[in-house]
């Protein structure tokens, strides 16, 4: 007996697949906010500090009106970031090599011993989950979810103005 599927081309699992996607990334991103402020709290970092922190260390050094477009925040909320990241010790201010005029805001790695021990449970896991996967799962993976993070800071971008 052939029986017609009522899902031509699986449209319904692939929306349902969709949907799971979706809710894990919303998930992800609740349980990163939350290890992110326990780290916060053991460095004595507010969570926008840590996020600012973590966008020089990947694209730095900035200039502080480059991070604050970057982060969608208003130039003199970055400031005060900024003073307090460097009383803390984790970024220094220099004179901009191209244009002396200018300010570059860059990480200082005598901190990272303390990001990396206190996310090392974390980062333990993600090798543990990787190695479960072969190499052509881990480059879709990657590409999606660069891919995602791109969209993440063009969503950003789009609110904050930009």
């Amino acid at each position: 007996m052939n029986v017609k599927s009522s899902d031509p081309g699986g449209v319904l699992d692939r929306k349902r697949l969709t949907a799971a996607i979706r809710d894990s990334l919303r998930e992800l991103s609740v349980q990163l906010s939350l290890l992110n402020l326990q780290v916060g709290a053991r460095l004595e970092l507010k969570d926008v500090d840590l996020d600012c922190l973590n966008l020089i260390d990947r694209h730095g050094p900035l200039s502080p009106s480059a991070l604050a477009r970057r982060s969608g925040l208003h130039p003199a909320t970055m400031t005060g970031i900024l003073d307090r990241l460097e009383r803390g010790g984790w970024v220094a201010r220099d004179r901009d090599p191209v244009d002396r005029r200018g300010i570059v805001v860059r990480a200082l790695r005598q901190r990272n011993t303390d990001l990396l021990r206190l996310y090392s449970t974390m980062n333990t896991s993600i090798g543990r989950i990787c190695a479960a996967y072969e190499k052509p799962e881990l480059q879709a993976i990657a590409d999606f979810l660069g891919r995602t993070a791109d969209a993440g800071q063009s969503a950003t971008a789009e609110l904050a103005g930009d």
